[in-house]
């Protein structure tokens, strides 16, 4: 029950987003025993396949920060742009997939919610555990910050070249938040491919914009729109 539910919330979802980050839902087939949906392809998959899978490819800081721009642009897009508010509410490297070019679209929208403007929604908990807002495990409660908090791990992996979840069982979360509570230096925990000392500051700065996103206290996490904002003026600093 729950796949057809997910199935028509992806179609009812894709029919109302038109943006160059968000895939592109081209059909659908009913007449299977498995409904299928149809998407645009994309040839380099998912950010995951990217930085973790049989697909890696070592990606120089500015193809990264591109990256967590336009991602990030298209969650403002959702949350703020559209008719109805798009909680996507499972943003993960997994869920980001990539072009020829390496720009990122979101896709699968399967638990996304519709909400009203002046609307909250309380429902399940689904999602994926490592990137899941630990606010919204206990309440229930899913709102647009629940994708800021979700986003600031997309950044970490990103930095990082590392899963969310180790394979010891670690959390790559709580790397970062130990080495801020300990005033180290994250610099340790960045990926050695794109530790240049030019771009020390920039990924510092990442760091502190992922820690933001990911404070427990749901009011002191920055907006995506304010993510956007710093994300963009980083990436004009960077390019000057």
């Amino acid at each position: 029950m729950l796949e057809n539910e997910q199935f028509a919330n992806e179609v009812i979802i894709q029919s109302r987003v038109i943006h160059k980050n968000i895939v592109r839902l081209i059909g659908c087939c009913l007449e299977v025993d498995i409904p299928m949906l149809v998407y645009e392809f994309l040839s380099n998959g998912s950010l995951d396949d990217i930085l973790h899978g049989k697909k890696k490819v070592a990606l120089n800081l500015g193809v990264r920060l591109s990256i967590a721009v336009e991602s990030a642009d298209a969650l403002v897009y959702m949350h703020s742009k559209t008719n109805a508010k798009i909680i996507h509410g499972d943003v993960k490297p997994a869920n980001i997939l990539l072009d020829d070019k390496f720009a990122p679209k979101i896709s699968d929208f399967g638990i996304s919610r519709l909400i009203a403007r002046d609307k909250k929604h309380t429902g399940s908990v689904i999602g994926d555990m490592s990137y899941i807002d630990p606010v919204y495990l206990q309440t229930g409660l899913l709102i647009e910050k629940s994708d800021v908090y979700s986003f600031g791990v997309v950044i970490l992996e990103l930095i990082s070249g590392q899963k969310a979840t180790h394979s010891d069982g670690g959390s790559l979360v709580n790397s970062f938040l130990e080495a801020g509570k300990k005033e180290k230096k994250v610099t340790e925990l960045f990926d050695k491919e794109i530790v240049a000392a030019g771009d020390l500051e920039i990924l510092d700065s990442l760091a502190t914009i992922a820690l933001e996103c990911l404070n427990l206290d749901v009011d002191q996490r920055p907006s995506m729109t304010e993510v956007v904002e710093r994300l963009l003026i980083m990436n004009r600093s960077r390019k000057s």
